[in-house]
């Protein structure tokens, strides 16, 4: 399984899993799915939304880990200095919280609907959280 689809608000995405670059965040959120949840846009990080885990446990460090994602990119964020989060960048973003600068594993790549990423954005900026779907693809 390296393809999923993700809902988010109204909007339909296809991803592609980071296996090669990611491997183990990829197999420990791979056995979450479907993953279900909620976003909201970030604080601190600029043009993202973002779906706090609390002190969710993946059992990954850092691997392909990065502060600037770009549009379409997901990462995840194991906890450590803040708490768990899974971060989706929909325009320019440097990833990070009140304690300052983060990292988070880039593991999801969207491959499809990219138009919809600032719209998606916007709305979860104006209209608040949004549910969240990640799912394998059939």
């Amino acid at each position: 399984m390296t393809n999923l689809i993700v809902l988010a608000g109204p909007y339909r995405f296809e991803a592609h899993l980071e296996a090669a670059k990611a491997p183990e965040t990829c197999e420990a959120f791979s056995r979450t799915l479907p993953f279900v949840t909620k976003i909201v846009h970030v604080r601190w990080s600029g043009e993202a939304v973002w779906a706090p885990l609390g002190d969710m446990e993946f059992g990954v460090g850092f691997e392909n880990h990065t502060s600037y994602p770009s549009p379409g990119q997901v990462i995840l964020y194991p906890g450590g200095f803040s708490e768990t989060e899974i971060l989706l960048a929909y325009g320019g973003v440097n990833f990070a919280s009140k304690m300052g600068q983060l990292a988070g594993n880039h593991f999801l790549t969207f491959t499809s609907g990219l138009e919809k990423l600032a719209a998606l954005g916007t709305l979860t900026l104006w209209e608040g959280a949004q549910d969240i779907q990640f799912n394998v693809a059939e």
